[in-house]
């Protein structure tokens, strides 16, 4: 099965993670969300663009209150460098996983380990806050279109972990998975991870999907124990203030 191009992962992104508005200037599209994180507030270009169109940009961003941010995808060579030469910074490099649904939805998590939410109950929002997912984020999982779900995992009786996924066309996508400090390195995060696959599925998506920093050695190397492709990569460029 061919695994979906990094081009409709930008697109899935979108759909399963949306900003809370979008506005075109120019060849720029952007974001607006304060709080919701780089995914909902960098700004992508869309058409040939010249240095002085990103003042444009600038301004835009720095009218509905944010920092000046874009998002540079695999095609976006050009401006990645107009920017380092304006003294833009690189921002959490990312990479992006695939697989197909059927290849992680190959064994259901232990009894009473994995609970499917929705809406997210007050628990799994202490666990998201103690990891530093706060309410920003939330909102962008409460205004994600359905399919969605979020995932309560527990261990030892006691609510341990969390995960939000969503589906946009044939891919579903997982963000904001957390494990409480206290009960990492158990294999909760796989537990979830297979049982955000199983949900997947019954919801006809073929591909289960993702991404992670690369800076988070522990994601990557379970993502790619569980037999999920790097199918690629981008990173931010935020101007410092």
């Amino acid at each position: 099965m061919t695994l979906p191009s990094v081009e409709k992962l930008y697109a899935v992104i979108d759909g399963t993670w949306p900003a809370f508005a979008k506005r075109a200037v120019g060849p720029w599209v952007i974001r607006i969300d304060g709080k919701g994180g780089s995914r909902v507030s960098a700004a992508t270009v869309e058409a040939d663009f010249t240095n002085f169109d990103i003042s444009d940009a600038e301004a835009a961003m720095r009218e509905v209150g944010q920092v000046p941010l874009f998002m540079i995808r695999e095609a976006d060579a050009d401006l990645d460098e107009m920017l380092a030469a304006r003294g833009y910074q690189i921002k959490d490099p990312v990479n992006l996983y695939a697989a197909p649904v059927a290849r992680i939805a190959t064994e259901r998590p232990p009894p009473v380990t994995a609970f499917t939410v929705w809406p997210p109950l007050a628990v799994q929002a202490e666990v998201w806050a103690a990891g530093g997912i706060e309410q920003g984020r939330l909102d962008v999982m409460d205004r994600a279109r359905h399919p969605k779900t979020t995932i309560l995992g527990r261990l030892n009786d006691r609510p341990a972990g969390t995960v939000f996924a969503g589906i946009a066309a044939d891919c579903a996508m997982i963000h904001a998975l957390e494990i409480a400090a206290d009960h990492r390195r158990q294999g909760l995060a796989r537990h979830l991870t297979r049982a955000v696959a199983f949900w997947a599925q019954e919801h006809g998506a073929d591909y289960l999907t993702l991404v992670t920093t690369q800076a988070n050695e522990g994601a990557n190397a379970l993502y790619t124990s569980l037999g999920m492709t790097l199918v690629g990569q981008y990173h931010y460029r935020i101007l410092p203030e």
